[in-house]
């Protein structure tokens, strides 16, 4: 269902785009987002420890940006690969998931302020190499964004906040968090 509603709020905005000659402009992003509980901790063999938490990790995605006519809303969607892992010699954790992002953003001259919708596909936690290790697959979850940037021409810097939470079996994870977001608009 909540695939649907983001994929119907892309079109939407592409259906809108063109009947307003908005401004219809391939984006990247990139950035890296922290917080979150903890979802797994890592003891080494020397005692040290190190933990992933629900919302951290590094991303790259691409999509479209749709800004109005008059230049003050803009809708920004993309598809990402987030990735967060922890490696030693004798194996690995990984966490990967692919949030598919729907922002509408209040424009100025140089910053933007909005919010949307996030809704994050196959997240994945896999241990290798490591005794009980495995696959843990966790539900598709969808989640809010709040975003803030500086634009700086065709580049946008700014923070951004995620409100969501993973479930896997029985168990739930706050992965409410924090981050930094650098993206491009050609």
């Amino acid at each position: 269902m909540a695939k649907t509603s983001c994929l119907s709020a892309v079109c939407l905005a592409l259906f809108a785009a063109s009947s307003y000659a908005a401004d219809v402009r391939p984006a990247i992003v990139v950035g890296a987002d922290f917080g979150g509980e903890k979802i797994i901790t890592v003891t080494f063999t020397n005692g040290d420890t190190q933990s992933i938490r629900a919302n951290q990790g590094l991303y790259v995605g691409g999509g479209v940006s749709v800004l109005s006519d008059d230049k003050n809303i803009e809708f920004l969607g993309t598809v990402n690969y987030k990735y967060a892992g922890i490696s030693a010699e004798n194996g690995n954790v990984t966490w990967t998931r692919i949030p598919i992002d729907a922002l509408l953003f209040y424009r100025e001259e140089k910053f933007r302020v909005g919010g949307g919708l996030t809704y994050v596909v196959n997240p994945t936690m896999k241990v290798t190499g490591i005794p009980g290790g495995g696959t843990v697959d966790v539900n598709d979850a969808v989640g809010l964004l709040l975003q803030a940037d500086y634009l700086l021409g065709k580049v946008n810097i700014g923070v951004r906040g995620t409100f969501i939470t993973y479930k896997a079996g029985g168990q739930t994870a706050s992965g409410n968090g924090g981050g930094i977001t650098f993206g491009y608009t050609f």
